[in-house]
Formats: structure tokens, C-alpha cells, sequence
């Protein structure tokens, strides 16, 4: 069975990195098979909190979504957009840097999926006015959202279910990662003149045109802005004192969805449609398969391996586990990645003494997952949403021209994380 199960996973692994299926079917097709010949049963697949579905996780981004539905309508994103546009004063540059950094701040409180589709139709509109390429921006936001994505639990799926793996609470990942995502801002801002160079060309004539937009007919519905402003209060400090509060992120997100739905009296197609019911059902397949290698046994010997190559050296595991996770995050979609390498940290973390060193061990994880996500274009989701948009707007972009972009991005993003991992872990900790 343990062999079926490696096979079973590896073609759906496989079918999933190089989209020759959709993943959606590649995921619930490897969790069918597994089911089917009995490597795992419903019990083990829908309850068990180690080897099945964690519903902690498919629940609050479900709530998240409804909520960003509905956020949506206000029109409040295309006005903060317009915005930042013309604070720039039309400056491409400075527009880039507005948007990017506008980018990593929303993906750190909604999920940088979402982020990215609210935002991208806007930089289209904004860059058509200016009569410019909109290529560069929307490859430097989507880099933004992945970098920005990793400074909170929710910010990126990858980092929801390190959480849920590893019992880090919101505000462990507030402390540990939001430091780190500063500093790589930082770094980010000051490359991206580099890094898009010739992409900053304007007529001045469309300059001026941009400095005519009103932002605030952006906006559709105050009322419902407001309330939405408020529920989105109340979420956020759920998610800062759910330690306090006894109440999982999951339940605080799905409370503020329905007293959301309940106020704002959305019809229910307008929120609902924006619930990506195949991310979900996605995730769900992954689980299964997962848990199926964890119940026959593959996850902890794989953790045995590691440990042997890294001979009890809780460095050497941080430096490979963060190296390792940004090479294969981006050949790989991160999601897939880090829902079967959270296992196998969790195992290393039970041979630590220090516990500093184990969370190095969840951050190096997390850091290197979300931010070798930027590597390729289908290393994170995000990526392969915003190439999609560019097509259908007439302005496609090669596989080769983003991973042209994203691999220098992460080569920096992953040589900044190094040291800030071996000074706060194991120099000063």
C-alpha cells in the first residue's frame, strides 16, 4: 500500500506542476484512488484531524471569500488605486511602487488570490491611460502580494496550513514573519527600478489624463463600505485575540461572513460567486492525499532522512528546509508543496530541544515556500490567476518572462531570509 500510495501521489503531483489536467482533477482523482482501494476510508480522510481534511483550513478561507465578495461591490479598491495613481502624479515608477506596496499590505489580511484579481483590472485601466506596457506591474504585484502574503496566517494558503500543522497562533506569525516582509519590501522597492528597467517611459500628455480621474466615483455603495469596514474590525481583532477569545480563526472568519451577510443584504449570487468553490475542493483532494502518506507511514520516514542528513543540526535543517522549500515552490504550485512537507517538519520539530529552533524550522518553511513562490509563473496560485488576466486583456506573459523576473526576486527575497533566521534563532534568541 505504501508504494501505491507514493505512485498514486507523485502522477497527481506531477499532473498538477506541469497542468497537463486541471488540478482540481488531478487532486480528487489521486484522493479517489487512494479511497477507492482503500489506502485510507472516510473516517481517516473526513475526521481525523492528522490524516484528513482540515476544515479549519477550507472553512476560513470559505469565510474570507464571502466577505471579500461582498467587500467587493463597494468599489473601495479601484478608488484606493485611482488613488495612488494620481499621488504619484503619474510617475510609472512611482506608481509601481504605490501599487506594489498597496499589494503586499491587502495580501496580508486577505488572501493574495483575491488581492491580486481586485487589484490587477485596476492597473490595467490605470496603465492604458498612461499608455504603457502593463506587463512589469502586474508581475511586480504579483511578486508584492506573495512577499506581503507571508507576513500574516492568512495572507497565504500555504502559511493557513503551517498554522494549523504547527499550532502557531495569528499573532505568532505577526512577530516572527511581519519583520522579515519589511525588510524584503524594503529590499523589493529598491530593486524594482533594476529589475523592470525601460518599462518607465510616459507621454506626458497621458500623464494628464490620469490626473483626471475622479476616484471617488470609484466608489458604488458608502453605506455598504462602512459596514463592511466594520465587520472587517471586528474579524481582524478575532484573529488578533482568538488566543484570548478561545474562538479559531476559522469560526471567527465564518462569524463575520454571516453577520456581514446578514447586515449588508447582498443578494446571495453577488457574494457567492466570488467563492472559489474549486480552491476549496482543491484543497480538500490534497488533504486526503496527504494524509494518506502520513497514515501509511512515508511522512515520518522521510523525516527520519532529513534528520540524518542534517544530523540533529537545527541550522543545517532551517538553511535546507528554506533552500529546499523556494527550489521546489517554484516547480510546484506552493499549495501542494507545503501541505506535504508540513508533516515532515512537524516530525523534525519533535527532535528539537530549543524551542526557538523549532519555529526557525515552521519560518523557514513559511518563508521559503511563499517566497519561492515568485520563481516561476506556476509557482503560486496568484501567479497563474494574473497571467490569466493579462491574456484575456491582450497582453500575454511567457512563462519565461516572468520566471526571467521572479527567479532573480527570490534568489534576493530567500539571501535576506538566510541570515534574518540565523540572527533571531540562533545568534540572539
Amino acid at each position: 500500500m505504501t508504494a501505491l500510495t507514493v505512485v498514486v501521489f507523485l502522477v497527481a503531483y506531477l499532473l498538477i506542476a506541469t497542468e497537463w489536467t486541471h488540478k482540481l482533477l488531478a487532486a480528487l482523482g489521486g484522493a479517489a484512488v487512494l479511497l477507492a482501494v482503500g489506502v485510507t476510508d472516510s473516517e481517516h480522510a473526513f475526521y481525523s484531524h492528522e490524516t484528513g481534511i482540515d476544515w479549519d483550513v477550507i472553512f476560513l478561507l470559505l469565510g474570507m471569500m464571502i466577505i471579500v465578495g461582498i467587500l467587493r461591490r463597494t468599489g473601495v479598491f479601484e478608488y484606493v488605486a485611482i488613488w495612488a495613481a494620481k499621488r504619484a502624479k503619474g510617475s510609472p515608477l512611482r506608481v509601481m511602487i504605490l501599487l506594489t506596496l498597496m499589494t503586499a499590505l491587502a495580501s496580508a489580511f486577505l488572501d493574495n488570490v483575491t488581492t491580486v484579481l481586485l487589484i490587477a483590472p485596476v492597473t490595467l485601466l490605470v496603465c492604458d491611460r498612461l499608455g504603457i506596457s502593463p506587463v512589469p506591474f502586474l508581475i511586480a504585484e504579483v511578486m508584492a502580494s506573495n512577499i506581503g502574503g507571508t507576513a500574516t496566517l492568512i495572507g497565504d494558503p500555504p502559511n493557513i496550513i503551517i498554522a494549523s500543522r504547527s499550532g502557531l497562533t495569528f499573532n505568532d506569525f505577526l512577530i516572527h514573519l511581519t519583520p522579515l516582509v519589511v525588510l524584503e519590501l524594503i529590499v523589493f522597492v529598491l530593486v524594482l527600478p533594476r529589475l523592470f528597467k525601460g518599462a518607465f517611459a510616459v507621454d506626458e500628455d497621458r500623464v494628464a489624463d490620469v490626473l483626471r480621474l475622479n476616484e471617488r466615483e470609484a466608489i458604488q455603495d458608502t453605506r455598504l463600505l462602512i459596514k463592511c469596514g466594520a465587520v472587517l474590525l471586528l474579524v481582524f481583532t478575532g484573529f488578533i485575540g482568538h488566543t484570548v477569545l478561545h474562538i479559531e480563526p476559522a469560526v471567527v472568519a465564518l462569524l463575520g461572513a454571516g453577520l456581514l451577510v446578514l447586515i449588508s443584504k447582498v443578494p446571495t449570487r453577488h457574494y457567492m460567486s466570488s467563492v472559489e468553490w474549486q480552491t476549496l475542493l482543491f484543497f480538500a483532494g490534497l488533504f486526503i492525499m496527504v494524509g494518506a502518506l502520513v497514515r501509511t507511514g512515508v511522512i515520518a520516514d522521510l523525516a527520519q532522512a532529513v534528520g540524518e542528513v542534517t544530523n540533529g543540526r537545527p541550522l543545517l535543517a532551517t538553511m535546507l528546509i528554506l533552500v529546499v522549500s523556494a527550489v521546489l515552490s517554484g516547480v510546484v504550485d506552493n499549495i501542494p508543496y507545503v501541505a506535504t512537507m508540513s508533516p515532515v517538519v512537524l516530525e523534525l520539530t519533535k527532535t528539537v530541544t530549543d524551542p526557538a529552533h523549532g519555529h526557525a524550522l515552521w519560518w523557514a518553511l513559511a518563508a521559503g515556500a511563499d517566497f519561492g513562490g515568485n520563481a516561476t509563473a506556476i509557482g503560486a496560485s496568484a501567479n497563474v490567476v494574473v497571467i490569466g488576466i493579462a491574456l484575456r486583456a491582450g497582453h500575454p506573459i511567457s512563462f519565461w518572462e516572468f520566471t526571467r523576473k521572479g527567479v532573480v526576486m527570490t534568489a534576493i527575497t530567500i539571501a535576506v531570509a538566510a541570515p534574518y533566521l540565523w540572527l533571531r534563532y540562533f545568534v540572539l534568541s
